[in-house]
């Protein structure tokens, strides 16, 4: 009998299934697997990750207060409104968390993102942004407010004592709002504006997830670990292009899904395994998208047979929750180079730890030097005429930001790759004023030889245009955008205002790439031909040395600039593996891992000499390594195999990219690849010109 009983329990086990696929294993953690848990959640502990107990109290009380004061605001509403005295007393409005803070995995100092529900006669201009504005601003606990009606989820963002608040408002077709209100229920959607499901959709979000995961536990502390690599390697940031809090959070859940019985250690190690090899633009899905059915709400949802919008998503990563949506519209195809490259460094530092007891976890944290990676780049500089309109100003230039990785791409067919900073950077010397930046480099693996530009002075014009179309812009606020060297990037943007030596052969990125220059040199055919100075000896050029020279004499108003890999070539490794992995099994069967088959790779390296024109056109390596390939899937799902969760991954092919015209003169020697940026429409290039503001 004992027998029977386990193998009907074995085979109820094997019923349980998380997510749209069988996963791709059921094995869980060993002794080691263990130990190095407790080793990962230690060292996230000593990285000042988690709040202490104080604070989780303070944030507690303030959730309470917070839900005092918009019951009170609903009560003066309902009295304003003329509604009867027992609808007055019964007048409720409730305040929901969502976000790191529900899902357990914010740090110390975070803001907590809140969600007030409302009755049908609290309005959202009058109610929320006007007298729930009006009774914040007179309450000495709040600081720091301001109002953003206008954005694609209306919020107000304030400080209640001292606690950072991002606060919603979701107005229901409701007289009453119960105290059990489930925003998981379909049914609140009925009759609901576009502002209020695109509100409620970030609670509806987290809820779903905790039902898809297979182990809270584990979920928290993966993503815990996740969301600090990612700031860490300046890939946290949904609004340049990058992912954001939800779209780590739908990446580790699906994860988890696919590894049930996991530690989380394990969890990390196949997190950048999984989408190393994961074949975008196949989408990550926790669930099958008519799971949630209700269309009879006829809510739009993601589905690229229908939206031909939904085709050109680089990267979808779908809500669980109905309306499914694309989560990840942002990302471009310079930030999803970018993410893959950073899979790829993550998969090969985490293969380099399995099996020794000691993880340098230090190794997988270190941050980007965005500042060291390339030679050329954008520098955008903000300004206004006080603090509270640059604040406003700041806030719009960064969310068109992407905009200007967008028009870089399509105007020069991808020739030219971006790499925007997250994050902008405020100079104390000039507090009116702050800056972004974008790393530019030539596209992997292509010669450009000739001396044809890259003229991006319409780019940035167009760019500056659909800045300057900000509906509060005033003449004081303005925008500058000016090409710098790496050598001239403003010391404010370093830690302490100090600039750090480039040299930092100590870090595993600098390892690894002189390892592979040294394995692609050997294997390389090609001629390495060097150039002589005055005295006759071959040398190398130095990473700052540019044509300075020739700038200051030439009378053409263009800056002539090298744009090259970075110090290994690029911030990213080749991931030509993500279109050759056999992701097709990871979907549809348990008993083959592909994830766990080497997939080789080809770091081809080319060194490529200019003859010598004057004492600053000197050989230089430049090594190029393949970059991301444009791609398309040759086939959409069926609607029936959609429906059902059978979601395959396509073969992809490589779509060919239309090169700019370039001339080619006839020379024994091949010619240094470079790239001219044209700026004459934004100020005459001089040498000045070439330093930060």
């Amino acid at each position: 009998m004992n027998k029977v009983q386990s193998m009907a329990s074995v085979q109820h086990n094997r019923q349980i299934r998380y997510g749209i696929t069988e996963p791709i294993s059921l094995g869980g953690p060993t002794e080691l697997d263990v130990i190095k848990t407790k080793a990962l959640e230690n060292y996230l502990q000593d990285a000042g990750l988690y709040e202490s107990n104080e604070e989780a109290l303070r944030r507690e009380e303030v959730l309470g207060r917070l839900d005092e004061i918009v019951k009170t605001w609903i009560k003066k509403i309902s009295r304003d409104k003329g509604l009867s005295d027992e609808t007055v007393e019964q007048a409720n409005a409730k305040i929901f968390t969502f976000g790191s803070y529900r899902l357990k995995v914010h740090g110390p100092g975070a803001d907590i993102d809140t969600l007030c529900v409302g009755p049908r006669y609290a309005t959202r201009g009058n109610g929320f942004f006007g007298e729930l504005h009006r009774m914040l601003s007179e309450l000495p606990e709040v600081t720091e407010l301001h109002s953003v009606p206008d954005a694609y989820v209306p919020l107000m963002g304030f400080k209640l004592n001292g606690v950072s608040i991002d606060l919603l408002y979701a107005k229901l077709p409701l007289w009453i709002i119960p105290e059990d209100l489930d925003l998981s229920d379909d049914s609140i959607l009925q009759n609901a504006d576009e502002q209020t499901v695109r509100s409620l959709n970030g609670c509806r979000v987290t809820d779903k997830i905790f039902r898809l995961v297979p182990n809270i536990q584990s979920f928290r502390t993966t993503l815990r670990c996740i969301r600090f690599w990612a700031k860490k390697r300046g890939v946290y940031s949904n609004v340049s292009g990058f992912l954001g809090g939800i779209n780590w959070a739908l990446l580790v859940a699906r994860i988890c899904q696919l590894y049930p019985k996991a530690s989380p250690n394990m969890l990390v190690s196949r997190f950048f395994r999984v989408y190393t090899q994961w074949r975008w633009p196949n989408p990550i899905l926790l669930c099958s998208i008519d799971e949630e059915g209700c269309s009879s709400l006829g809510l739009q949802v993601w589905d690229p047979r229908r939206n031909p919008k939904d085709l050109l998503h680089k990267m979808p990563i779908i809500t669980p929750a109905y309306p499914c949506m694309n989560s990840s519209y942002n990302v471009s195809a310079s930030t999803l180079r970018i993410m893959t490259g950073e899979f790829q460094r993550g998969k090969d530092i985490c293969a380099a730890m399995e099996g020794n007891e000691a993880d340098q976890w230090d190794t997988l944290f270190e941050p980007f030097g965005f500042f060291e990676a390339y030679k050329n780049y954008l520098q955008i500089n903000i300004s206004a005429s006080n603090v509270e309109d640059l604040k406003k100003w700041r806030g719009w230039v960064e969310s068109r930001f992407r905009q200007l990785t967008l028009v870089i791409e399509r105007h020069t067919c991808d020739m030219l790759q971006c790499h925007p900073h997250p994050h902008g950077f405020q100079d104390d010397s000039r507090p009116l004023q702050c800056a972004l930046f974008m790393g530019l480099q030539r596209k992997q693996g292509v010669t450009a030889v000739g001396g044809e530009p890259f003229d991006i002075r319409r780019t940035i014009e167009e760019f500056k245009q659909t800045v300057y179309g900000y509906t509060l812009w005033s003449p004081r606020m303005e925008i500058n955008v000016s090409h710098v060297m790496r050598r001239s990037i403003p010391s404010f943007v370093f830690p302490g205002g100090v600039r750090p030596l480039r040299n930092s052969k100590g870090t595993w990125d600098s390892k690894r790439s002189s390892e592979q220059r040294v394995s692609s040199t050997g294997s390389s055919s090609s001629t390495i031909t060097s150039c002589e100075s005055k005295g006759g000896k071959k040398r190398k050029l130095g990473d700052d040395e540019t044509f300075t020279d020739q700038l200051r004499n030439s009378k053409r108003v263009a800056v002539s600039v090298h744009v090259e890999n970075g110090e290994d070539g690029s911030p990213n490794s080749s991931v030509e593996s993500i279109c050759s992995a056999p992701m097709k099994e990871l979907c549809t069967k348990v008993e083959y891992d592909p994830i766990s088959k080497d997939v080789g790779e080809t770091h081809p390296v080319g060194k490529i000499a200019t003859p010598q024109a004057s004492l600053s056109q000197e050989s230089e390596e430049v090594e190029d390594n393949f970059g991301f390939r444009n791609q398309v899937v040759k086939q959409i799902p069926s609607k029936d195999a959609f429906s059902k969760g059978a979601v395959e991954v396509e073969e992809l092919e490589d779509v060919p990219t239309q090169q700019p015209v370039v001339t080619h003169k006839a020379s024994v020697q091949l010619q240094k690849p470079i790239i001219k940026l044209n700026f004459t429409s934004l100020s005459t290039i001089n040498a000045k010109n070439l330093r930060a503001y």
